[in-house]
């Protein structure tokens, strides 16, 4: 069961639509974000939702298995402390409201998957994410779930200057594209339980913009 789902990425206007910021841009296509009234804190933006409000019209009757998984609240957070340190933002909140680790889903880029993959994951290793390797330093364990957007290594040795680019306009269809796909596996995630969506979602290719599911 999830109960805290942090976007990972950087604050500002400059990093919006950058390959770094794919976990802030993920909640955004979420279908309930227009019902989420984000507040600062926590070192961050923080929103939370009834869980049964994911409920009416998400394949559920409010009755059965689905709803087994859903907390009374979800807490939902984007920190502001920039990547490198977004695990004290992740901290503050999990403190509060008395959330372990494994029941964390970080959001974020993943270099080692190529854009238009996403995979979601539990625990293992940190792959040289300034984000991951801030929540391990904050948490002591790399025990929390992970849905990771793909958005590839580039030809050179630059990696910060790749992570801190914007998308090409080429790229920007499938990455429209993953992202949705993305959300819709968070939801169910939500909804069902992480466990649910593997071994579906170990890494997932999503289909070419082109091309018909």
């Amino acid at each position: 069961m999830i109960e805290l789902v942090a976007f990972l990425g950087n604050p500002g206007r400059e990093y919006a639509h950058t390959r770094h910021n794919a976990g802030r841009m993920l909640a955004e296509r979420l279908s309930f974000f227009p019902s989420l009234h984000w507040r600062n804190t926590y070192k961050g933006l923080y929103a939370s939702i009834t869980g049964n409000r994911l409920l009416p019209g998400d394949g559920c009757n409010g009755t059965g298995p689905c709803e087994k998984a859903l907390p009374p609240t979800l807490h939902f957070l984007m920190p502001e402390t920039y990547m490198n340190r977004s695990g004290e933002s992740v901290a503050a909140a999990a403190s509060f409201f008395k959330i372990p680790p494994d029941r964390i889903l970080l959001v974020h880029d993943e270099l080692e998957l190529s854009l238009g993959q996403a995979a979601l994951k539990f625990s293992g290793g940190l792959g040289g994410h300034n984000g991951l390797r801030s929540m391990r330093a904050c948490f002591n364990t790399p025990d929390f779930w992970r849905m990771r957007i793909g958005i590839g290594r580039p030809g050179h040795d630059d990696i910060s200057g790749w992570v801190l680019s914007d998308f090409t306009l080429a790229e920007r269809p499938l990455m429209e594209q993953a992202l949705n796909a993305c959300a819709d596996a968070l939801l169910r995630a939500l909804i069902q339980g992480p466990q649910s969506l593997l071994p579906e979602w170990n890494k997932k290719n999503i289909p070419d913009a082109g091309e018909k599911p």
